[in-house]
């Protein structure tokens, strides 16, 4: 059977089973202290995060999007925030009643009905919040692929919550059901014009590939006319990391996202690049990649882009168990870096492992939650970097990586050790006002990398390792130049890892013998059925290497640099860190456990079952860095750099979303609620008069703050008799 027509049959064996595959695989799985079973439990914990589900199970039945369901989980955000925060004077709206990124939504705040009673007001910011998600999903997955599964269970969730989906007022005098339907109708509307292109399915207007398409049922890259230019694959059956089928050829996604309207992204950050005539918006630049030819020496390799592209081929040869590598992947072995990358492209040999893999962490000495040691976590270096590269890529159920960290936010936010104190600091919020303000600073943090990421992917349009290993290869070697197959521009060779093909040679049969070999994961040619076989690591044509990746699939269709994992990762585990207080995951360890044989995809694993473990947020992150090289999608150029912009982002987003949030701790949010149970009421005035008369700072019954606690204080208590602080 020739390679393009195992790529067919491959394709129409699993183009629809795949979702179906990764969530059977993460049924039962531990993520962070808890169960799945118990992640479905804890939905009805508050309305915001049932919302948050059904749209994280829209997003596995659509269009494997990242920059789309980045934009989707933060609008939504917003949408649950204001809804919110209309009825709580303490949180200020971001959209409703504000000119927002040049878009007006106007709102008569005497037009509002906000019960007096603090338990009316709380149904009646439920019913806000789910009008306003109802509307603003059901018209944005209403053409997804999944559409008749996520339209049914949006409107599966009204009926649940008892409200009326074939509503549609908008008159907000009417009541928080109108109120829901005006914002979002009004964040629909902005979406229509916010740079995105969705009339237009988010297509590129302009955008146009260098190079012509990699054929990748034949050898090399023959017709690459730029080996530093993004690269289109031919590929006879496409289909996405959500499982859906698309063109032979897929265009590049998100050419021009850069466009789009940001969060916290602001012009003082933003260049407008010049390149082939057009100009093009670059958030927070990190500068040009390393480009084929023109990269100075570094250590014992000849350049940095062959260096880092090397390395991929290099780490491909970690992905089977059978080589008796075991290594500890527990917190105390693994994590803890004190920096998110090098500082420049030529100290990326002194960050990434290049023969061993991974990088020069050395772990945590113990888990400050417990004050004991993390216990080793020793498994096979083939289990854990496939896992590695499936697990992240785009996310266990393939919810994509922005979702994929909202998936990880949820989990925080039930587990048993988790402290709801915002930042770390004061008291303890309640459940809904933490979450809304967890959606939308995690929301506007992941919106805005995938503008900040795509802008650099749009602009410096940059080679990925398939097309860059395979051309490479096809020149030669770089690294003897006595031999024929010396070629400037080849793959440096690493004795025993890359190779010419000398005479003799297994390979050498076919008019291979000259050509470089590479000791790496043999493709998909070398799986009879993925549900039982391996392709195992062997030696192979460096012309015909294959990322580990389903063949149709390959590579995401958009350009490398910067890594959008690496982006959004970083963004989400800095986020993490800021809003929790703590870098660390509750406990001091999150988990999720990968089962035996019922974990990877395309083909056969692991070989045991064993838990994915970290201390922190950011190693966590750190850690999905790390998958891409695996997985053959990076190398490192298009990492640490990535990795670095998430850190900008979230230092934005956070920065941001503090003008829209009252004080910190809930009775700084409300003063006049002394015993913290959300209303001013009998307790707080008896509380008050046992204070009558005394004087000094920081006395809880001294309300206006003139450290006496007298009759205005207790004037003011009555006048606020009755009202919620919720």
């Amino acid at each position: 059977m020739t390679r393009a027509s195992y790529i067919v049959l491959f394709a129409v064996l699993f183009s629809a089973p795949i979702a179906a595959v990764a969530q059977h695989s993460a049924a039962g799985s531990t993520i962070y202290g808890t169960s799945a079973d118990a992640r479905i439990s804890a939905v009805d914990e508050t309305v915001a995060r049932q919302w948050n589900e059904v749209l994280l199970e829209a997003i596995r039945g659509d269009f494997a999007r990242p920059t789309v369901h980045a934009r989707n989980l933060f609008h939504t955000s917003i949408a649950l925030y204001d809804a919110f925060a209309l009825y709580h004077e303490a949180d200020q709206p971001v959209f409703v009643g504000n000119v927002w990124r040049g878009f007006e939504c106007p709102l008569d705040t005497s037009l509002l009905v906000i019960p007096a009673d603090p338990e009316l007001q709380a149904l009646a910011v439920e019913e806000t919040m789910s009008y306003a998600a109802y509307r603003l999903l059901t018209h944005r997955f209403l053409s997804s692929p999944g559409s008749a599964d996520a339209l049914a269970s949006f409107s599966a969730l009204m009926l649940e919550l008892g409200y009326d989906a074939a509503y549609q007022s908008q008159n907000i005098s009417e009541g928080p059901a109108a109120l829901g339907n005006y914002i979002g109708a009004q964040l629909i509307q902005f979406g229509l014009q916010d740079g995105s292109n969705e009339q237009l399915d988010y297509a590129n207007q302009d955008y146009q590939p260098i190079n012509p398409d990699l054929e990748l049922a034949d050898p090399g890259n023959p017709n690459l006319i730029d080996p530093n230019a993004w690269q289109p694959l031919a590929i006879p059956i496409f289909v996405d990391q959500s499982g859906n089928v698309l063109s032979e050829t897929p265009p590049f996604q998100g050419a021009e996202w850069g466009y789009v309207a940001s969060f916290a992204l602001e012009d003082s950050s933003l260049s407008m690049l010049e390149r082939d005539g057009s100009s093009w918006p670059v958030y927070l630049d990190c500068g040009a990649p390393p480009m084929f030819g023109e990269g100075e020496e570094i250590a014992e390799i000849a350049d940095p882009y062959a260096w880092g592209f090397s390395l991929v081929a290099l780490w491909s040869a970690h992905l089977h168990p059978a080589d008796g590598i075991m290594v500890d992947i527990g917190p105390g072995s693994k994590g803890n870096l004190n920096a998110t990358g090098p500082s420049g492209f030529s100290e990326m040999d002194a960050f990434y492992n290049l023969l061993e893999g991974g990088d020069y962490s050395e772990g945590h000495e113990v888990n400050p939650m417990t004050g004991s040691a993390y216990a080793a976590n020793i498994v096979p270096r083939g289990d854990y970097s496939r896992v590695l590269a499936e697990f992240w890529a785009d996310g266990p159920e393939s919810e994509t990586p922005p979702g994929h960290w909202f998936v990880l936010l949820n989990g925080v936010l039930e587990h048993p050790d988790f402290n709801a104190q915002w930042l770390g600091e004061g008291e303890e919020l309640d459940a809904m006002r933490y979450t809304v303000r967890a959606y939308l600073t995690l929301g506007g943090a992941m919106h805005d990398a995938a503008i900040a990421a795509w802008s650099h992917k749009g602009f410096y349009d940059y080679i990925r390792p398939v097309s860059a290993i395979r051309y490479m290869a096809s020149l030669g070697q770089r690294s003897d130049s006595t031999q024929a197959s010396y070629h400037p521009g080849g793959m440096p060779l690493v004795p025993g890892r890359i190779e010419v093909v000398e005479a003799g040679d297994p390979l050498a049969s076919g008019g291979n013998e000259g050509k470089i070999k590479v000791l790496a994961w043999q493709g998909p040619d070398a799986i009879i059925s993925p549900f039982w076989d391996e392709a195992e690591v062997g030696w192979i044509l460096a012309e015909e290497w294959w990322p580990y990746q389903r063949p149709s699939f390959v590579t995401p269709p958009f350009a490398g640099y910067v890594s959008g994992h690496s982006t959004f990762s970083r963004a989400a585990a800095e986020v993490l860190t800021a809003i929790t207080g703590s870098p660390y995951f509750p406990g001091g360890m999150g988990e999720f456990e990968v089962i035996q044989n019922q974990f990877l995809v395309f083909e056969d694993g692991p070989s045991q079952t064993f838990n994915l473990q970290w201390a922190t947020y950011r190693d966590a992150s750190d850690q999905c860095s790390l998958s891409r090289i695996w997985g053959g999608i990076h190398p490192p150029a298009d990492d640490f750099p990535g990795r670095q912009l998430g850190v900008e982002i979230a230092e934005l987003s956070l920065n941001r979303v503090s003008q829209y949030f009252g004080p910190l701790g809930a009775v700084d949010l409300c003063p006049l609620d002394l015993d913290g149970d959300g209303v001013v009421g009998a307790t707080d005035l008896l509380d008050a008069l046992a204070d009558f008369g005394e004087s000094g700072p920081d006395l809880p019954g001294d309300v206006n703050g003139d450290d006496l606690v007298g009759v205005n204080d207790v004037l003011e208590l009555l006048a606020s008799y009755g009202e919620s602080c919720l």
